[in-house]
């Protein structure tokens, strides 16, 4: 991390952990409950759930950071006046720290559920206690902690695996088994074969040996089994920035909200190294940056994230003349909702290249994350597409590659790209821009990219040692999971909405009532983060109308 990023929370400490007046303290006490701890006592510990925001009123407690040898490393001394959580309270997920009382303790206790009412009721305070969670956050992803994965740093596992915790904004720590001493030692106290990495080790003492997301989040306690006797006023599937804005507006409005997503919140956009063309960030912003403070909003209102889970399915359940919905989850599970917003967006393209998969994950990639700029760093890649996405891409991995190669289709790619991505890419003395050349043959061993051929305008084939290919060629909507039901979609796969799914749907209404769509996955939608974030803050209007009808109309009757 550059030292600039790091002297950035060291002087933001006091914000890390401030200090709370003994006026603050009492405008907080309905919120809470007073507990007493003994000398010795845990109030938080490593892999269980805490019971959420505590601040002391007298006593004090140390909080400190395990390793994987299980020695602890101090990171703050809570005394009267000073609160313990980071965001992982405001979630009720399981702790990343150790606390244990130094002296007889007196707090208060804030759980989850009051801690968002107490960011309601008193926003000024609130927002102190909220910043000091984010960058308590901040700070452990910098330091390092949570489940440590053990397995070679270009293992297209070990690059899955790493994807899903940064961009889901949990700690981590990583070991190359080949360098690091640590990571041998784990290997033989677990007594792993080489063949069975990567191996991690989750704070609870489990070993996982190349886990799928979803089991690795169980193992983090990032997801639990639901609820399936709840009915949600709304279940939001996909938490890109359409998804996260809906998420946002109807929890502050009071709806019960659940998003669900396969992978990670933030969508593609979350994957963007740099957003210059959204609205009150005039010097740009990352991706993640952006969704994390969605994110968090969102939960601060109250609503609930099952991440990753995959919607395979959508019922439709008749209750008189009125109805709601079933969700089937890929793992089993079913959730019960009154509306649905569909916005699971659109996947990037593969390319028709017959040996393509072979080399996915570890040296063809999809986004351009500082996980694959550290992969790449001081080589030369190839970048194939001429969208915005792909320029940001660009301008990204040319900080990081000794050059990048820009191939397109067309002939100029500012007829797809935004012209200050052009300007800035020709400005840019290791990029080199191919426009009408297209790949024709990749070739490589063990999954590792050594070679790539592309035909030049000229016809010509041109062939380059090159290890890392990133592919940003056009998007298809995510809409398989709708295939068994009566939503109308175009010729291409996107949702219709409005009077293009009948004559009297609402404008992001789709062809059954209280099923909505928004975002990249909508027909005729606009393919940018603010016109996904606007459609996400219109679609709670139209979410509001509908359930406040006390009996569906005679087109819901019907269509159901």
């Amino acid at each position: 991390m550059p030292p600039n990023e790091r002297s950035l929370v060291a002087n933001r400490r006091e914000q890390m952990f401030p200090h709370l007046e003994a006026y603050e303290i009492e405008r907080v006490r309905r919120f809470g409950e007073i507990q007493s701890f003994a000398a010795g006592e845990a109030l938080a510990q490593v892999g269980k759930v805490g019971a959420g925001v505590i601040i002391l009123l007298n006593g004090s407690v140390g909080v400190t950071q395990r390793d994987m040898k299980g020695h602890n490393t101090p990171i703050v001394t809570h005394v009267a006046g000073s609160f313990m959580g980071e965001l992982a309270q405001l979630a009720g997920r399981p702790s990343l720290v150790d606390a244990v009382a130094t002296t007889t303790v007196e707090a208060l206790v804030i759980a989850p559920a009051k801690l968002r009412a107490l960011f309601i009721a008193e926003a000024e305070l609130g927002e102190r206690i909220m910043r000091a969670l984010i960058l308590r956050r901040v700070g452990l992803l910098e330091t390092g902690a949570g489940p440590i994965i053990v397995g070679d740093p270009g293992n297209s596992d070990v690059i899955r695996l790493q994807n899903f915790l940064s961009r889901n904004g949990h700690p981590h720590v990583d070991l190359d088994p080949e360098s690091d001493h640590e990571a041998r030692c784990l290997i033989d106290r677990f007594r792993v074969d080489s063949s069975s990495l990567p191996i991690v080790l989750c704070p609870n003492g489990d070993l996982l040996q190349n886990p799928t997301e979803l089991k690795l989040a169980r193992c983090l306690g990032l997801v639990g089994p639901l609820d399936e006797n709840r009915l949600y006023d709304v279940t939001i599937v996909g938490a890109g920035p359409a998804g996260m804005a809906a998420a946002v507006y109807a929890a502050s409005e009071g709806l019960s909200v659940l998003i669900l997503d396969c992978r990670s919140f933030g969508g593609q956009a979350g994957a963007s190294s740099r957003i210059e063309n959204y609205l009150g960030f005039p010097t740009g912003i990352t991706g993640m940056a952006l969704m994390a403070r969605a994110f968090n909003q969102a939960q601060k209102f109250g609503a609930e994230f099952a991440i990753p889970s995959e919607v395979v399915g959508l019922e439709t359940n008749k209750n008189g003349n009125a109805s709601d919905f079933t969700l089937r989850l890929g793992d089993g599970q079913r959730v019960r909702t009154r509306a649905v917003v569909v916005a699971t967006g659109v996947r990037y393209r593969r390319l028709g290249v017959a040996n393509l998969p072979d080399f996915e994950g570890s040296s063809v990639h999809y986004w351009a994350s500082p996980i694959e700029g550290k992969l790449c760093s001081q080589q030369e890649v190839v970048l194939v597409g001429a969208g915005n996405s792909a320029g940001q891409a660009v301008v990204y991995l040319a900080s990081r590659a000794k050059k990048v190669c820009l191939l397109a289709r067309g002939g100029d790619i500012s007829l797809s790209m935004s012209q200050y991505l052009v300007d800035r890419i020709k400005g840019l003395p290791n990029v080199e821009i191919h426009t009408s050349s297209e790949i024709t043959s990749l070739a490589g061993n063990d999954g590792i990219l050594e070679t790539i051929t592309w035909r030049s305008p000229s016809g010509d084939e041109v062939t380059r040692s090159i290890r890392h290919l990133f592919l940003f060629i056009g998007a298809d909507p995510e809409t398989g999971w709708l295939s068994d039901t009566s939503v109308k979609l175009d010729p291409k796969g996107f949702v219709l909405t409005g009077v293009g799914a009948g004559e009297d749907c609402a404008s992001l209404e789709t062809s059954i009532p209280g099923i909505f769509a928004i975002g990249d996955v909508r027909a005729g939608s606009i393919k940018r983060v603010a016109a996904g974030v606007g459609e996400g803050a219109q679609v709670v209007a139209a979410l509001h109308t509908f359930l406040s009808s006390a009996t569906a109309s005679p087109r819901a009757a019907a269509t159901a």
